[in-house]
């Protein structure tokens, strides 16, 4: 196995380096590629989706000159990305670097997220400047019914003219490319592309050995488990977000449903191997969901074994935490991708409030590490399943080198289809 992941990566390295060795060999200037990217900070899995992008931009087309537009970069991720990619331009909205990268930019690459974030930016740079832009590794949501009613159809058709105007469009998951199509989107290459946080490789290990040093856990000798509610409370944590009610109540209706599986798989992980678990977070509610639903509710003889993350991290601490645990486990989406983007095991637990993005753990080749919460077959299989991963670390690494290996190769498929459309 690791023989074959060897010449695995030493092949996208050769690949790679005739990609990067045809610019210069063309004696054209470096492509300039303006992302779209960076939603949100208040979740390390959005933080993730913009050096995950970079990074495979750096690896495979290194000459090019990246200006990044984003909706978000406080909380220091600011800092994070011009620390991690020297030369990286940031052009914000109304500034007038964004009006200089409009001039400039060759393409625009709208990155990794949960639909079509952007999209009215790219119809304004389509306007503007008249120059092509691609779609990267998204979840396509929208639902086609037959109630559906005249405003909500002039969205959908709008986002179809979108998707037919990309030069190229990548899913994150087939289902959202099954959707797009037989809703009548034909860009010239539509395929399953990975999320951009695949490729997220942020580190911060000195804060990592320090809190995994507070808290007794050994590298390779713990599990991290995610908790997730159904609705992520942003009232809780972004200014002028109103309270929902309904999010709430349904919240509150399924939070020991969705969770009791985890606390089982807990239990059987300290009751039958020598493992810790980790209970921390990807977003900035869920130290407190951990701490309700997992940790007051746990038996005190495993409760010895069970370490809680009390306060919000960013990408790279929990990065360097995710490579030095045994696996990953819980209801979150991005935790897993970036930790099976290195090569840990990881379980993905979702549910019908969820977009499908989910069912990429069937598109690399994990469905049997997919489970949905709202399946009691499902559910009942959820504990056995963490606690072979936990006895079996060999088999369970080597799967998820597998799926590694899968996604790379799909990394650079992309990127010379990039490559091409902006030759």
């Amino acid at each position: 196995m690791q023989r074959r992941t060897f010449l695995h990566a030493s092949s996208i390295a050769a690949i790679g380096l005739a990609l990067r060795s045809s610019f210069s060999a063309e004696g054209k200037r470096p492509p300039r590629i303006l992302l779209r990217s960076s939603w949100q900070t208040v979740n390390i899995g959005d933080i993730a989706h913009t050096p995950g992008v970079l990074r495979i931009l750096k690896q495979h087309l290194p000459e090019a000159e990246i200006t990044l537009w984003p909706s978000s970069i406080d909380n220091g991720v600011d800092e994070l990305l011009l620390t991690e990619f020297p030369g990286l331009k940031i052009a914000k909205k109304g500034s007038p670097e964004l009006a200089q990268a409009f001039q400039e930019c060759d393409f625009l690459l709208h990155g990794s997220g949960a639909s079509i974030v952007a999209q009215n930016d790219l119809i304004q740079w389509k306007e503007k400047t008249g120059k092509p832009y691609g779609i990267y590794g998204i979840t396509f949501p929208m639902k086609k019914s037959a109630s559906t009613s005249a405003q909500s159809g002039d969205a959908m058709q709008r986002a179809v003219e979108v998707l037919n105007g990309a030069s190229f469009v990548y899913f994150r998951d087939s289902k959202s490319l099954e959707l797009a199509k037989s809703l009548g989107a034909k860009s010239p290459i539509m395929e399953f592309g990975p999320d951009g946080a695949f490729a997220c490789d942020l580190r911060d290990a000195d804060r990592a050995k320090a809190f995994m040093a507070e808290h007794d856990l050994e590298e390779g000798k713990f599990l991290c488990c995610i908790p997730r509610l159904r609705y992520t409370p942003y009232w809780l944590i972004k200014k002028g977000r109103a309270f929902d009610a309904k999010k709430h109540a349904r919240n509150e209706e399924m939070k020991e449903h969705d969770h009791a599986p985890l606390r089982e798989a807990i239990i059987e992980v300290v009751n039958n191997t020598d493992l810790k678990v980790l209970v921390c977070p990807e977003d900035r509610t869920q130290m407190a969901v951990g701490k309700e639903m997992i940790i007051d509710k746990l038996p005190a003889d495993v409760l010895k074994r069970v370490a809680w993350r009390p306060d919000y991290w960013l990408t790279g601490e929990a990065v360097s935490v995710y490579v030095r645990s045994a696996g990953l486990f819980g209801n979150e989406m991005h935790s897993p991708i970036m930790c099976i983007g290195h090569g840990v095991p990881a379980v993905v637990c979702r549910f019908d409030e969820q977009t499908s993005k989910g069912f990429m753990w069937e598109d690399i080749g994990l469905g049997e590490w997919l489970f949905d919460h709202d399946s009691a077959e499902d559910q009942q299989r959820i504990a056995s399943t963490v606690l072979d991963i936990a006895q079996n670390p060999d088999a369970a690494k080597a799967k998820a080198a597998q799926a590694k290996a899968f996604v790379e190769q799909r990394q650079l498929e992309t990127m010379k289809t990039l490559k091409s459309t902006l030759g």
